[in-house]
């Protein structure tokens, strides 16, 4: 099922957004959805998946089933999660430990209590039998060929309580034959240098290999995972883009792009850290939620420049204002042009769009000064790359790129006496000499404008078949009589391969996204490599 990993056996990733990222408020993976993501995280080259608790729920029992099946896995290990024994029973008659031994998972991570009083007061056993059954059950699985790996819940917390029990825990789970203990900040609480202390201390004291896993409630959880490697531990527990119960827990890539990029430390196979900003996108559309931006190293914001000093620094040398390559990660630099733009930010933003100012201070000047004019009047290009092209464009070649005339449009909305809605839309415009007029219905005036719109114009440019809007976002600027305030429309479009995204503004919703449809229209073409009508 598994490859030999070219990587050796000194540092560990572990993975474990299938079962503690799954515990993040609004997702909800289903089967299908956890082999999806095991693949990517195989892709990525971890070394560990932790896939669920097989016996705890049919769904994590199916995962395992099916995945030794269907994924032939090329550089991780698939991990069962489970508990040690009950108390008071034996590990060989558990049938949660017989589940882990099962599930035919290479690798079991077991939780084990390592606060005193969660053992008194949740397992309602004493501390010697908790020490009894995590003996039992390590040595139990040991004997059946699994590797072993013990999380220590609230360790940090038990620490600080009870230090020499803490410290039991940690030293009963290595001396049974657990490879790795891993000590769990599990309220996310500790702070970095209170977690090198402890880390130093417990490898000093109990000479077993440990690991961490952390969570991030105190915004640390990044921190304190690389502030226990420093301490010298050699397992690190994330999640792909920090996803977990409460705010979350460490992670994944900003965990591996320090270590590999800032530690030096060889943890992913030859060249696939190039691959972690698509499988960050790639999950985040698994589990349904929108990429973060802002997210370190793999956001589409993290290597954006928007201040023209930014941008003057960045034209003489891009790493005054960067601190890695962006392509080492996957991603690209990006230059935002706002009203903060200076010459340096439009230069290099045309060269980024492949269009050769010539060093033509005249026009670059211009740009400069309609994009401030524009932004001041509520456009936004930061956000409509698309929308600024066909602006430089326009400065550029002297006169905007025509691939239509738009004689008039007009929006229907009519309320029916049944509650009945209808939305209707007639567009009349000019392309290649012919007049035409095409009327559309839809889902809301906007969608009838942008069908009527299609209508009139896929006869003339069949390309635009390709098109589809795939996302609308609508604000309310500042404005002096409420209603008459400003409306600013975003529109992403895409063509199948790729996406772009175009600004309107209008005193009201249907003005605003017309313009934007526009812009986005006449881009599509562009991209397609038509020409211009005559």
């Amino acid at each position: 099922m598994t490859e030999t990993s070219e990587l050796d056996d000194s540092f560990h990733v572990f993975d474990t957004t299938l079962r503690d990222g799954a515990q993040r408020e609004g997702i909800n993976l289903t089967v299908a959805d956890k082999l999806a993501i095991a693949r990517h995280l195989d892709d990525f080259g971890v070394g560990f998946i932790e896939g669920g608790w097989p016996g705890a729920n049919p769904r994590d029992t199916e995962f395992f089933a099916r995945a030794q099946q269907e994924i032939d896995f090329k550089h991780a290990q698939l991990v069962a999660f489970g508990a040690t024994r009950r108390a008071g029973a034996k590990a060989a008659d558990d049938p949660q430990v017989k589940a882990l031994v099962d599930s035919g998972a290479p690798v079991v991570t077991l939780v084990a209590k390592s606060h005193d009083r969660h053992v008194e007061l949740a397992l309602r056993t004493t501390l010697d039998e908790n020490l009894e059954m995590v003996r039992d059950t390590v040595s139990f699985l040991r004997e059946q060929g699994r590797r072993v790996f013990v999380d220590c819940e609230h360790f940090f917390d038990g620490y600080r309580a009870n230090p020499e029990y803490a410290k039991a825990v940690v030293r009963t789970a290595s001396e049974a034959g657990a490879d790795v203990v891993i000590l769990c900040d599990t309220n996310g609480g500790m702070l970095p240098a209170q977690v090198q202390a402890v880390v130093s201390t417990v490898l000093a004291d109990t000479g077993a290999r440990l690991g961490i896993h952390a969570q991030d409630d105190t915004g640390c959880a990044v921190a304190n995972t690389l502030a226990a490697v420093d301490a010298g531990a050699t397992h690190v527990q994330c999640t792909a883009n920090g996803y977990g119960e409460r705010v979350g827990n460490a992670n994944l890539f900003p965990v591996v792009a320090a270590l590999e990029l800032k530690y030096g430390k060889k943890v992913l196979p030859e060249g696939h850290l190039r691959e972690m900003t698509r499988i960050s996108h790639a999950i985040a559309e698994v589990v349904n939620l929108t990429p973060s931006t802002h997210q370190p190293y793999v956001g589409v914001s993290a290597f954006a420049h928007k201040a023209g000093l930014h941008a003057s620094a960045i034209k003489v040398d891009p790493d005054l204002y960067q601190h890695i390559d962006p392509e080492q990660v996957g991603n690209t630099m990006r230059m935002l042009v706002s009203d903060m733009a200076g010459r340096a930010s439009v230069e290099l933003k045309g060269k980024e769009l492949g269009i050769d100012l010539g060093g033509d201070r005249e026009v670059v000047g211009r740009v400069v000064e309609r994009v401030k004019e524009r932004e001041l009047a509520g456009y936004t290009y930061e956000a409509a790359d698309a929308s600024f092209e066909l602006l430089l464009r326009a400065e550029v070649e002297g006169a905007p790129l025509k691939y239509f005339d738009v004689e008039s449009w007009r929006a229907i909305v009519e309320d029916r006496p049944d509650g009945s809605h209808a939305n209707e839309a007639t567009v009349k415009l000019f392309a290649k000499g012919e007049r035409i007029v095409a009327t559309a219905e839809g889902n809301g005036p906007v969608n009838a404008l942008d069908r009527a719109l299609r209508v009139a114009l896929e006869k003339i440019y069949p390309q635009l078949a390709k098109l589809d809007l795939v996302d609308y976002k609508v604000r309310i600027l500042e404005g002096v009589h409420g209603t008459q305030s400003t409306t600013r429309v975003l529109i992403s479009t895409s063509d199948g391969t790729g996406e772009w995204s175009t600004v309107g503004v209008a005193e009201n919703v249907i003005a605003a996204s017309w313009q934007a449809l526009e812009d986005a229209y006449t881009y599509g073409l562009l991209r397609a490599g038509v020409s211009p009508a005559e």
